[in-house]
């Protein structure tokens, strides 16, 4: 903990639309808060509202990159999360997830820190069982061009669990389905941010044989 007794906190992607509103949460519940971003898909604005509060500290950082601060707990959510955004450099989503795993890990092993991967259902794949659970394995391609993302997340849930095993570290996964919300990008590209945005644009999307068809009303 800081020298005032405060717990201490690292959130990665912590500027982008989950992360922003993890750090406001953490913030208000006495926490002291620091933001590592990189801003390849996060935003300064979506964090300008804790800029002045002494608990929070704001960092310019990408987790391909070792960091070593003194921290008590890390969620680690840096990766961008929709297609439209990590098919656009396929090679740093995989390396995002991967190499940012390790050195989030690492770090939480050098300062004996709890640590949460902001893991997805995407490790399912093309699911062929509906609802899924734990217990499911997934049916993912290796090679397709979801791949860097699904496996890059894959991979980093075995990396938490092996550093469970070997090292002892005290770790938690959670596997993030679709969420929206305030702060989200309006061309995220999902199916319920489209939604959202078309309506709040006039719009209205209807399916014909299969395709989407979007009219101004």
């Amino acid at each position: 903990m800081s020298s005032h007794g405060e717990t201490r906190v690292l959130v990665t992607g912590g500027a982008g639309f989950l992360g922003s509103h993890l750090c406001e949460r953490l913030i208000a519940a006495g926490a002291s808060v620091i933001c590592a971003d990189n801003f390849f898909t996060g935003a300064r604005r979506n964090v300008e509202a804790l800029r002045d509060d002494g608990r929070f500290e704001l960092l310019d950082h990408d987790v391909t990159s070792p960091l070593d601060v003194e921290v008590d707990q890390i969620f680690n959510l840096a990766c961008p999360a929709s297609p439209i955004h990590y098919q656009r450099d396929p090679v740093r989503t995989i390396k995002t997830s991967v190499h940012g795993a390790i050195n989030m890990l690492d770090l939480a092993k050098g300062h004996d820190a709890t640590i949460l991967q902001a893991s997805t259902s995407e490790v399912y794949g093309d699911p062929t069982v509906h609802p899924q659970d734990e217990s499911y394995w997934g049916n993912v391609n290796p090679i397709g061009p979801r791949a860097c993302y699904d496996e890059g997340k894959r991979c980093a849930e075995t990396l938490f669990f092996d550093y469970r095993r070997q090292h002892g570290l005290r770790i938690k996964v959670a596997r993030i389905f679709n969420t929206y919300g305030p702060r989200m990008n309006p061309d995220d590209g999902r199916v319920v941010s489209n939604f959202i945005v078309q309506a709040l644009l006039g719009r209205a999307t209807a399916c014909r044989r299969g395709r989407s068809v979007t009219s101004t009303t």
